[in-house]
Parts: C-alpha cells; structure tokens; sequence
C-alpha cells in the first residue's frame, strides 16, 4: 500500500470516529441538567435577550435541526457562533483559534520535557540493569507515575513561586513561565516514556544480533545507541502517542492552577454555561487533533523501522 493511500484510509476512518464523538457529545451536552440560556443570559435578562439567545444556540429547533445545523457548521468552517456573539470572535472556530497557542505550546513543552528526561533515564536503567542506578531510576519513574496533576501543580507552585520564588506565578507570560506547568504536565509521560525504554531496550540487548554486532568488535555506544536504541523506540513512539491526547486532557488541570487560557480553560468554562456550540467545537477539534497525531504516529514507525516501510 502506497503513502497516499494509507492517508486516505486513514482520514476517512477517522473521519467516521471524529462524527462519531461529535454526536455522542451532541446527545450527553443535551442530557446535562440545567437551562442553557439562564445560565448565559442570567438571572436579569428580559424575555427579548432569552428568545434572542434560544435562537443563536438552535434550541427553538428540534433535536435532529439542531445536529445538522452543527454539520452545517463544521462543513462551512465555522464550527458555530457564540452566544451571546462577542464583537471580535463571533465564530467558535475564532475562539477556539485564538486559546490553542497557548496549548499547544503547553503541550509541546510538556512533550519536550517528558523525551529529554524520560529516554536518557530508561537508557540508563536498561544499561546499567540490576544495579542501584536501575532501582533508583525505577523508583522515580514509579513516582511519576502515582502522583496525580492536580496535586503535583499546587505543589509545584507552592515550593517554586511561594517559597523559593524562583519561578513566575500564575498570569505571568514568557518561556520562564512555560517551564512549571510544562514539567507538571510532563512528569506522567516522562514516567512512562522512562519504564517503556528500559523495558524495550532491555529486550533488544538480548538479541542475537546485538551479540552479533559485538562479536564484530562495534564499539559498545554503537551497539547501544545506533542498533539497540533505534529498534527499542517503536513501543515508546506508540506510548508517546496515544499519551498526547491525556496532554491535552490534562492541559484542563494545568491551565486552571496557573491561570493560563487555552482550550481546557475555554472547554470547562462553556461546560459550566451548558454553552453547546463552544464545547461542540472545542471537542470537536481535540479529536481531530487526535486522529492526526496517531497519523503521525503510524507513519513514524516506517522511519525508524524500514522493514515497516517496505511493507
């Protein structure tokens, strides 16, 4: 099968899966107790303001209208209008557009920490197996692995800016003040990422062909990092993955601990609003951000395997 022909494969089948998850949300926002329109439109609002909101969210039309005005949407490029329409970014996809930098730029950093601590520490564990340096690099992957998010932020913040002040606070913009909640959000997979190498380098050690290589007289760095490594990385390209989306997910946490907008601030605050067109927008971009990262993902195994190319 040809490049371009598993791409299209590929789109087409998540296709199906992103129109999937967007009817499942459709349906369960529509479940969730609570009037929509008190909560947009408070308290005070006249009756004029309620119709007007009702209208601009669809739900003066019945509940089949309603899903084929939201795929009238996504197919325009819209996604939706907010309601009530702010006078810059009238469209969800406007919105939506204007927080992910902020995202993805959280979530990249995250991923940046998690390769450049989590690969050398697995190596090193697998290299030096049996020994105190393996016991302690397994130790502290275990702990990232048990503490939970929204307990290592507060905490992060509390020693770093509190305390030691060492770091910016919340609000704060910069790389300085990317470097707190990208390790917060990071540790999970560096944990992960450092278990997965040691596990799958320590069984390409065991080859036959590594003993091969060393028969040769290789040097030992050329037998670890330029055979054994390579073919030890397919387990940790799929962790890593199907790991970015619990990024984006946990991303939600981060940015509410440090004060940072971004889609997970924007998601939980439309769900409090029981605003349906932004969180059918926001959810609706994390799952194709989804289906293209495990894309990516397949397509990679093809340049560190070339027997995965070739077939």
């Amino acid at each position: 099968m040809s490049i371009g022909s598993f791409i299209l494969r590929r789109l087409g089948s998540g296709a199906i899966a992103v129109l999937g998850a967007s009817l499942l949300v459709f349906l369960f926002l529509h479940m969730v107790p609570g009037d929509p329109v008190d909560l947009l439109a408070g308290g005070d609002a006249t009756p004029g303001q309620r119709k007007a909101i009702e209208e601009c969210m669809g739900l003066d039309k019945p509940l089949a209208t309603q899903f084929t005005d939201f795929l009238d949407h996504i197919a325009d490029g819209s996604l939706g209008h907010q309601c009530p329409d702010p006078k810059n970014k009238p469209t969800v996809l406007g919105r939506v557009l204007y927080v992910m930098p902020n995202t993805v730029a959280l979530t990249f950093a995250g991923m940046l920490v998690a390769f450049v601590l989590g690969i050398p520490l697995g190596i090193l564990a697998a290299v030096r197996r049996g020994t105190w340096v393996d016991t302690a690099a397994t130790t502290l992957s275990l702990a990232g692995l048990t503490m939970p998010l929204m307990l290592l932020a507060p905490v992060l913040l509390l020693v770093f800016f509190v305390h030691l002040g060492w770091a910016p606070g919340p609000t704060e913009t910069g790389l300085a003040a990317l470097v707190l909640p990208a390790f917060a959000i990071g540790v999970h997979l560096m944990a992960m990422l450092a278990r997965m190498t040691r596990t799958s380098m320590v069984d390409v050690l065991g080859e036959d062909y590594i003993r091969t290589a060393r028969a040769k007289g290789l040097s030992e760095g050329t037998v670890r990092y330029r055979h054994a490594l390579r073919n030890s990385l397919l387990p940790v390209i799929t962790v890593a993955g199907l790991q970015f989306g619990s990024l984006l997910s946990g991303a939600l946490v981060v940015e509410q601990v440090f004060a940072r907008p971004g889609l997970g601030t924007l998601l939980l605050d439309a769900i409090n609003e029981r605003n349906y067109p932004i969180v059918q927008g926001v959810v609706l971009v994390v799952a194709v951000i989804y289906m293209v990262v495990n894309m990516l993902v397949d397509l990679a195994y093809g340049l560190v395997d070339p027997r995965i190319r070739r077939a």
